[in-house]
């Protein structure tokens, strides 16, 4: 069993896809017109078979108060792994991405912590 899919809730499709690829660097994979939405995922070009990100609106009654509720708590909805996080970090900064967390080394671990533009906060991580 491997995972295949995971999903983020995000306020506007085309917005997302802009920022996860334009921004982050991820490829799109998929997208499928589903009446008003679109079934939309993103790969990682370092492994464009691996798990795909959907980018999933928020239409469900629960999607909005449940992603306001982790931002407005620093919550991240999900991490992605980076070989450098301080470099990562700098490099989206120099995107005009804004940083709720800059990078923290706790132990084996250092993170830090953006957002999205679409309502989430994501956390990027380096294991040492």
């Amino acid at each position: 069993m491997r995972i295949h899919l995971s999903s983020i809730f995000v306020d506007d499709q085309d917005k997302a896809l802009r920022f996860y690829t334009d921004v982050l660097g991820f490829v799109k994979k998929t997208e499928v017109p589903l009446g008003e939405y679109r079934w939309l995922t993103v790969v990682s070009p370092e492994d464009p078979d691996g798990t795909e990100l959907v980018l999933e609106p928020e239409g469900h009654p629960a999607a909005r108060p449940y992603k306001e509720a982790l931002a407005q708590d620093g919550i991240p909805v999900t991490s992605f792994a980076v070989t450098d996080v301080r470099a990562e970090a700098d490099r989206l900064r120099g995107l005009g991405v804004r940083f709720t967390q800059e990078p923290l080394e706790t132990g084996p671990v250092t993170t830090a912590v953006f957002d999205d533009t679409c309502g989430n906060l994501i956390q990027i991580a380096q294991y040492h």
